[in-house]
Formats: C-alpha cells, sequence, structure tokens
C-alpha cells in the first residue's frame, strides 16, 4: 500500500450473508444468488400449499419439477415482494414460462376461494359487527395518457378500481372485482351491488365523501362554513372509519399491487388471491 497505510482487513461474511463469488448462468446471462426473507407465516405457506396439492391430485397432474410447496412459495415471492417472472425462474431453478404457469393456476385457485359478496354481507351480519366500512383504492397500472378510461382524477393516475369491504377492526371482509380508474367509487359499487346487499344483510355501513348520495351509506357532511354539530359528526364518523379503511393497506403491503406489470384486468383476480391469503395472516 502507499504512504505505509495498513493492509485492508476483512472479515469472513455470516453465513446469510455468503455468496458465490463466481456468477452461475439462467438463460445464458449471469447471474448471482442471495438468500432473502418472505415475511409471512408457515401458516399461509401451508395453506397455498395444500391447495395447490389438492388441485394435482384432482387434474392428475404429472410430476413437475416443483413440488407442491416450492410451487406456493414461488407464488408467495411473486405476490408479497413483486419479483418478476425472470427472478423467480432463476432463484427456483425453473424456466420463465414455468415461473408464470405456476403463478396464474396458484392465483387462481386462491382468488376462486374468495368470499362471494353475499356469503361477506351474511357473515359480517353474523359476527355482529356495530358497522362495516365501505372503500375504494386504486391498484397502479402502467398506462400512457391516451388510456383515459384508466385514468383517475381522485388519485391523479393510471389504474384499476377496486372496492373494498371491511370490518371495524380492519380486516378484510370482501374485495370487488376491478373497473377503469375513471369509475367513480359511487358507480363501482353500484356496479358490484355492494350497499344494496349490505342493506339486505341490515349491516351499518360507513363510507368517505366518494359514495355521498347513496342511500344505504352514512356519509360524512359535505360543504363549507358547517356547524360546530356537524364538524364534531365529521370528526367521529371519520374515528369510526380509520380502522376499516387500513384494510385497503393490508393489500398494499403485497408488493405485486404496488403497480401492475401485467394486464390490467388482473388486478382483482390478485387482490381476491391475497385477501385470502391475509385470512391466513390475521
Amino acid at each position: 500500500m502507499h504512504g505505509g497505510a495498513p493492509p485492508l482487513r476483512t472479515r469472513k461474511p455470516l453465513v446469510d450473508e455468503a455468496v458465490d463469488q463466481d456468477p452461475l448462468h439462467h438463460q445464458g446471462l449471469p447471474c448471482f444468488f442471495y438468500r432473502a426473507a418472505l415475511p409471512l407465516s408457515s401458516r399461509t405457506l401451508r395453506y397455498a400449499a395444500g391447495t395447490i396439492r389438492r388441485h394435482r391430485k384432482s387434474i392428475g397432474s404429472r410430476w413437475r419439477k416443483l413440488c407442491p410447496g416450492q410451487q406456493a412459495l414461488l407464488v408467495l415471492a411473486y405476490l408479497r415482494k413483486g419479483e418478476t417472472f425472470a427472478e423467480l425462474a432463476a432463484g427456483f431453478g425453473v424456466g420463465t414460462t414455468t415461473a408464470w404457469r405456476y403463478v396464474e393456476e396458484t392465483v387462481a385457485l386462491l382468488a376462486a376461494a374468495a368470499p362471494k359478496l353475499r356469503k361477506a354481507a351474511r357473515d359480517a351480519k353474523k359476527a355482529g359487527h356495530a358497522y362495516i366500512v365501505v372503500d375504494g383504492t386504486l391498484v397502479p397500472i402502467d398506462r400512457v395518457a391516451a388510456d383515459r378510461p384508466f385514468y383517475s382524477g381522485k388519485h391523479k393516475r393510471h389504474g384499476m378500481n377496486l372496492q373494498v369491504i371491511a370490518s371495524p377492526a380492519g380486516d378484510i371482509l370482501w374485495v370487488s372485482g376491478p373497473l377503469p380508474g375513471a369509475v367513480h367509487d359511487k358507480k363501482a359499487e353500484w356496479i358490484w351491488g355492494v350497499l344494496a346487499e349490505l342493506e339486505a344483510a341490515g349491516l351499518i355501513v360507513l363510507a368517505d365523501k366518494g359514495y355521498q348520495g347513496a342511500a344505504n351509506a352514512i356519509t360524512p357532511y359535505k360543504g363549507k362554513n358547517k356547524p360546530q354539530s356537524q364538524k364534531d359528526a365529521n370528526r367521529a364518523h371519520a374515528k369510526l372509519r380509520a380502522p376499516g379503511e387500513r384494510a385497503n393497506a393490508q393489500l398494499k403491503t403485497w408488493k405485486i399491487l404496488h403497480k401492475l406489470r401485467c394486464c390490467p384486468w388482473k388486478a382483482g383476480k390478485l387482490a381476491k388471491a391475497i385477501h385470502v391469503l391475509q385470512i391466513r395472516e390475521a
């Protein structure tokens, strides 16, 4: 070393930090592999693996490169961490098309197990909830300015509108299918028949100002220069609604919903699959 500088010291990497310095190759491209944590419970992994195992048995599936547990882990990595199919393929030692096929298959199986609206409403009534919260969320997508139907003026970006029903504690009870982001929340709930179904079940519904005018929901008072009594009522309304609205934040902890790189119309199926998994995490 110049100038009498002491030699650089190196330390032995920890087991979880150790990597091969010689890159391996996947589909002809050099790449490194590393260990990563997936913040999900083993209960969720077992549920997904069991769903896959039963499906394979029902269709008489032949041997596959990944066992049900490995396929479940691949899909959870896709949903929770937003990994690309190329990254999943490299990490699990399968082809990109195979990784895509595993994800498509498993997401469809999980989404099929999501509660239907009528059942969700009846279950909420049986649970004895004092009220439930209806709220809309936008799943961002890759689109250009010309795709006006997907542009949400409220969120100032392109995306798909999903309607979510939540308990007062913030647990997700039901997730709708997708609609273009230009569709307002009030119209979206009408298309899915959300408030009508909840009223039929005898449930009290709280919603934000986006649902004002709906006959079956309690919304905040609107307008400027409101009397103090209305301001107090709005604060109480927001306080009751806030935990339920956190249900949307639960969905967004799954990074695949941060910005869809796939067909926008898959947003609903992905969200329903995540809802089913989130139930196991609760």
